[in-house]
């Protein structure tokens, strides 16, 4: 999908003959099904462009862009069935990676024997030692190693999507060292 939607994007700039910024490049791997079904957007070439649309919106840090294309969505094609709400969710989190840095979010099934169902590993991450504090006190089973940056996130059943979307904005700063975690100690 990341791949697809940048290309897409790069095609219509070249086309366009304006020259773009390097994107960041964003590997994001999630067992959820995100896409446009096709009774929802009949036509190809609207589906193409509400999937650049998504991919614009998706490269910044800011969430508005993807809750602008949600509202349009909406009232442009009706409500959103289940793998489109996927689908924007997928955008928000990768806005909340752009903000924090981080290039790379792979979820995977968990252990299992009693542990999380899932564990999201997101790189690089850069956890200040108070954040490091917070992560044991509030993640049972959650991990930050140093050495690789990479942090280790326990996801139970459920919006898997929303609920990393949740825990990245809770511990982690964005890139310009703003951003504070919910309860309010940095």
């Amino acid at each position: 999908y990341d791949l697809y939607c940048q290309m897409v994007t790069e095609a219509v700039a070249e086309l366009a003959g304006t020259v773009i910024d390097e994107l960041p490049e964003i590997r994001v791997e999630l067992p959820v099904d995100a896409h446009l079904p096709e009774d929802y957007v009949s036509r190809n070439d609207l589906r193409l462009e509400a999937y650049r649309k998504l991919a614009a919106a998706g490269v910044t840090a800011e969430a508005d862009g993807v809750e602008v294309l949600r509202a349009e969505w909406e009232d442009r094609y009706g409500p959103l069935p289940a793998p489109v709400k996927a689908l924007l969710s997928v955008a928000g989190l990768r806005t909340v990676c752009v903000a924090r840095g981080i290039t790379e979010v792979v979820v995977t099934k968990g252990p299992g024997l009693g542990g999380p169902e899932f564990m999201a590993r997101c790189s690089p991450v850069v956890l200040p030692l108070s954040r490091q504090t917070r992560l044991g006190r509030l993640y049972k089973d959650a991990r930050y190693k140093e050495g690789p940056r990479q942090l280790l996130l326990p996801l139970r059943k459920g919006d898997l999507t929303a609920s990393l979307t949740l825990m990245l904005e809770d511990l982690v700063p964005t890139s310009d060292g703003v951003g504070t975690p919910s309860g309010g100690d940095a």
